[in-house]
């Protein structure tokens, strides 16, 4: 009888470890699965941005296609209201 009342902490201790190990295994599911969603974010907003820079790139090159003296004549012009 001296044994049980040892063994019934020690138990209780597994128990309360086993617990603990549940806790941690759910919580790095749970992290795992918010990296995972990150990830693709982060994936996806790259993409957005190499397309958006491409398309500023086409920007630039019309904006330096257009003729100095177009520039020039436009301010040149008076407004449409005289």
């Amino acid at each position: 009888m001296t044994d049980f009342p040892a063994e019934a902490p020690q138990n209780n201790n597994y128990s309360v470890l086993e617990q603990r190990i549940v806790d941690l295994e759910s919580q790095l599911a749970f992290q795992e699965d918010t990296i995972s969603e990150l990830n693709k974010l982060v994936t996806a907003q790259s993409q957005e941005l190499h397309r958006i820079q491409k398309h500023l790139v086409l920007v630039a090159e019309r904006l330096q296609q257009i003729p100095e003296s177009q520039d020039q004549a436009a301010g040149d012009e008076r407004p449409p209201h005289y």
